[in-house]
């Protein structure tokens, strides 16, 4: 007798190789047996007739934890109800530990209500127990932050690191590998990691790959110096001599699209020569981002403290609005989504703002910075349909969200989420692979899901074979569609039947289950295993 026998459908496996017809059997967390198993009995049976069975979605670049629904909502519905099965945090260079400095802690409560989370700990292995005790409805495993452990050896200092804190942070890193991480993801773009050289990096992303972890780059430029940052990323992974994984790979703005050729070439060339690179990509021409990374490096390079001093001067806050004149963004388009101001900013344009307040909308977003000390974010419409297809088609790309997890109720927040949030996935499959037959069936589930595993070192997890742990996906072909909007973020995709996360059926329809079935995944050095 199994617990759960899925009958009638067609498998897509996570391999990139062709579908097939297949009964597939559960027991105790794992798949058991595929093939003919109509004679078959089970605790609970699934007629697939008619719709396709895939590994569960992995997604690789997300930021639940950072944003802290993994622990103020563990459910992550939005996640679930995409079909995601398994997410990693700790991206973009910040991880939710090791806190080892009280700036550490400043910085990582920057985006939420403190007083909705009880801070009980320091170590990654206390923060790896604390996800477990309020049971996830995903798998989650977390990348060490940079910035995390970075401010933890030289507190809020923006300066050139010492070789005595490079070996302090060595320590943090491995010391959290070993307590469950699974590597170690930077986030050069944004102002405490802007001093980092390459020396530090290449040395860290060594360590991190010793400790049998994987290292992920959030690139230091998206805008004109986005083929120098690439170039940047790609001679630390040759020095280190280790693989790397670039988050969010994007040219932003209309007049940097083209250096996207430059990029896929550099990337080509660089796998050629022996580095095993991979980049993530979400299937919209609209970012979200952290409003001061849109100004002039030079007053943000020092961190955000000293950007708001700098600013308060009248006379910087001249050079800064000259500088942003100069450049080719369209401040006047830029969305405020979420702001730490009146909720009544939120969802309006700055172009909106400016109108009424009668200023320039450069010096809406300057005047927003410093009313909100540093902390707003925003959307913008700024990347290119074409170089999105083209991501999402590359040999290299893995399929990601870069999102968080939410349920609809969040709405009532006021805050203007990303659609990414509620569609990703399903968006890849209605727009890229049914509407554009830009991508096989096979392909985009490979992107979804060995691809990532594969890259993550998630062990027994991506694909669909015996000895596999249970995560899967049942959905409709022909009907399986996002719905989330940039107006109306707060919408479920349709066409899923089920998820199943560790054997357990976690959405059954449009019903979510009262029990999460999601576990923590931790490094081993011989794979990642939820124990």
């Amino acid at each position: 007798m199994y617990d759960l026998l899925i009958k009638n459908g067609t498998i897509v496996d996570g391999t990139g190789r062709p579908m097939y017809r297949a009964d597939l059997a559960v027991r105790d967390e794992r798949i058991v047996a595929l093939g003919d198993l109509s004679h078959e009995r089970a605790l609970r049976e699934i007629d697939a007739t008619g719709k396709y069975i895939t590994p569960g979605f992995i997604d690789v670049n997300n930021h639940s934890d950072t944003y802290w629904q993994l622990l103020a909502d563990p459910l992550l519905e939005s996640m679930l109800r995409q079909g995601v099965t398994t997410v990693i945090g700790g991206n973009s260079g910040s991880s939710l530990a090791p806190l080892s400095d009280p700036s550490v802690m400043r910085s990582i409560q920057k985006w939420t209500d403190v007083e909705r989370i009880n801070f009980n700990w320091l170590s990654m292995a206390e923060f790896l127990t604390e996800v477990e005790r309020r049971e996830p409805g995903v798998n989650f495993a977390t990348l060490v932050g940079h910035g995390t452990i970075r401010r933890g050896a030289m507190k809020d200092e923006t300066r050139t690191i010492t070789p005595d804190e490079i070996a302090i942070m060595e320590r943090f890193l491995k010391s959290a590998m070993k307590e469950g991480a699974i590597g170690l993801s930077t986030g050069l773009r944004y102002t405490h990691a802007r001093g980092a050289g390459a020396r530090e990096l290449a040395e860290l992303a060594r360590t991190a790959v010793a400790e049998g972890g994987i290292y992920a780059t959030y690139v230091r430029d998206e805008e004109e110096g986005l083929v120098k940052s690439v170039e940047e990323a790609l001679l630390v992974a040759r020095e280190a001599k280790v693989p790397i994984h670039i988050s969010h790979l994007k040219a932003v703005g209309e007049k940097n699209w083209p250096l996207m050729d430059e990029v896929f070439n550099l990337i080509e060339t660089a796998a050629l020569n022996d580095v095993a690179v991979t980049f993530d990509v979400y299937p919209y021409t609209s970012t979200g981002s952290v409003l001061y990374t849109l100004l002039p490096e030079w007053v943000t390079e020092k961190g955000r403290k000293m950007m708001i001093e700098q600013l308060k001067d009248r006379q910087t806050y001249l050079a800064v609005l000259r500088d942003m004149r100069k450049n080719a963004t369209d401040y006047s388009q830029v969305i405020i989504a979420v702001s730490t101001l009146s909720k009544m900013l939120t969802r309006r344009r700055i172009s909106e703002i400016a109108t009424l307040q009668g200023k320039t909308p450069e010096e809406v977003v300057l005047d927003l910075l410093l009313a909100s000390d540093g902390r707003a974010i925003v959307s913008m419409e700024v990347l290119s349909e074409k170089n999105v297809l083209r991501a999402i088609q590359h040999p290299f790309s893995i399929i990601s969200s870069n999102g968080v997890g939410y349920d609809v109720k969040h709405k009532e927040t006021g805050d203007l989420v990303h659609p990414r949030n509620f569609g990703t996935f399903p968006k890849v499959f209605a727009e890229y692979v049914r509407r554009q037959k830009a991508l096989s069936w096979e392909e985009a589930v490979h992107k979804m899901t060995g691809m990532p595993a594969n890259k993550f070192k998630l062990s027994k997890r991506g694909e669909i074979a015996e000895g596999y742990f249970a995560d899967l996906v049942i959905f409709d072909p022909e009907t399986i569609a996002d719905q989330a909007t940039m107006e109306d973020p707060y919408q479920y995709p349709v066409g899923i039947m089920a998820v199943i996360v560790n054997g357990s059926v976690a959405l059954d329809g449009e019903t979510v289950g009262a029990k999460r079935y999601g576990q923590v995944l931790r490094q081993k050095k011989k794979g990642f295993f939820p124990w």
